[in-house]
């Protein structure tokens, strides 16, 4: 019992990121991402070592996080859901291998 707590917090403390970091890219699409993350986003995304100069917007990170995570989506479709944040999460942390 101890243990199914313990993983239902864990996938709370998640799934509120996701909504934070969704909700963030829809009301200030320009913010800069934090310069570690975006790195390691670009790197795993495109099987790169060196990750380039220019960091990637909020929105932009969503969105590439969402095309990882599901199907290529049509332009007139908006933002990527909670869903297919969540799947290209998981997407970035298998190829991390943790």
């Amino acid at each position: 019992m101890e243990k199914t707590k313990t993983l239902i917090m864990m996938y709370s403390v998640i799934s509120v990121f996701i909504m934070n970091l969704t909700y963030i890219a829809r009301v200030n699409p320009e913010l800069p991402f934090d310069e570690e993350e975006w790195k390691v986003l670009y790197c795993v995304g495109n099987r790169r070592k060196a990750a380039p100069d220019k960091p990637y917007t909020i929105e932009e990170s969503v969105e590439y996080i969402g095309n990882l995570g599901g199907p290529i989506r049509a332009p007139s479709d908006g933002p990527p859901g909670l869903k297919t944040i969540w799947l290209g999460s998981t997407e970035i942390l298998h190829s991390l291998q943790l």
